[in-house]
């Protein structure tokens, strides 16, 4: 019988509109939305269905905004397959996503982990004001072209790999100048194609080292208890039942590259090959499927 894993979407996933069928469909969704919404001082929901895009999707309110979405979907799972929600053995999420995972495995609650991912954002924000910077997926590249590129366009400044996301799919991270000349080099190096991410900084660099400041302080500030199940860390794909080795970890990921492949290779070795992605998007399908064609993944949708 094969085993059920779930995995959470990170920043990037969200999109106007996204939620609005589950609050509409189910209170237990609605109820979430409702009480971040005291939590965070503005109407979260509203953002959600409404936008505007451009709010939406900066790092302060996409945070929260796809965190909250993401276990509302759960929430749908839960009301229409009670029994998937109670098999599932494991779980993974992508960089914010690790978040999600936590609060599903019991290692933090809901109302905890609301306001850490909204202070997470807010700081990762101030770190990408400080120094102009941005991410640049490099697709049929290696790891060790990819490194070989960012030795080339670096420069003086900083571009580094950020996450190693499957197969031919590597995203770098840095200053705004070091990024535009590693997606002008890509192709004369080999890459099929070099895609510019809307985000807001080089998430995954040193680049964030403000960041780290801030969210130490609130990491610590919130309990934190042994999963229920394991969670497969984005930044040595091992998982961890020590609380205060997952709060290092934590605050390591946001400097580090997320290991999203190698996650996904270790859950896969230990017999997981049935697998849900419960948040808004489809991307973690996608990349589940690049690693290997054999595993089977359904949508939570939202």
């Amino acid at each position: 019988m094969s085993r059920i894993a779930f995995l959470f979407p990170g920043q990037g996933a969200q999109f106007v509109g996204m939620g609005r069928r589950l609050v509409e469909t189910l209170p237990a969704a609605r109820q979430l939305y409702n009480r971040a919404g005291e939590l965070l001082g503005y109407d979260l929901a509203k953002l959600c269905f409404e936008g505007p895009a451009e709010q939406l999707d900066s790092t302060v309110c996409s945070q929260p905004a796809i965190f909250v979405t993401s276990l509302a979907a759960l929430e749908s799972l839960r009301a229409e397959s009670p029994e998937v929600v109670l098999s599932c053995e494991a779980t993974a999420g992508l960089s914010l996503g690790e978040y999600t995972a936590m609060v599903f495995a019991g290692v933090m609650d809901f109302d905890d982990g609301v306001l850490l991912v909204q202070k997470r954002g807010a700081a990762m924000q101030e770190a990408a004001d400080a120094t102009p910077s941005g991410m640049v997926s490099i697709l049929g590249l290696e790891l060790g072209e990819v490194r070989t590129l960012c030795e080339k366009a670096r420069g003086d400044e900083i571009l580094e790999v950020a996450n190693l996301l499957c197969p031919g799919n590597i995203v770098i991270s840095g200053t705004v100048d070091a990024c535009e000349r590693a997606a002008e080099m890509a192709p004369g190096c080999g890459a099929m194609k070099a895609v510019p991410l809307a985000v807001a900084g080089a998430f995954h660099t040193q680049i964030m080292q403000p960041a780290v400041t801030r969210l130490e302080e609130a990491l610590t500030a919130v309990p934190m208890h042994r999963p229920r199940i394991p969670v497969v860390s984005n930044c040595d794909a091992q998982s961890h039942d020590d609380p205060e080795e997952i709060r290092r970890l934590l605050m390591h990921q946001v400097l580090h590259p997320v290991l999203w492949e190698e996650s996904i290779r270790n859950l896969l070795g230990r017999g997981f090959t049935q697998f849900y992605e419960v948040g808004p998007g489809r991307v973690l399908r996608g990349l589940l499927k690049r690693i290997d064609r054999g595993a089977t993944c359904q949508c939570v949708g939202v």
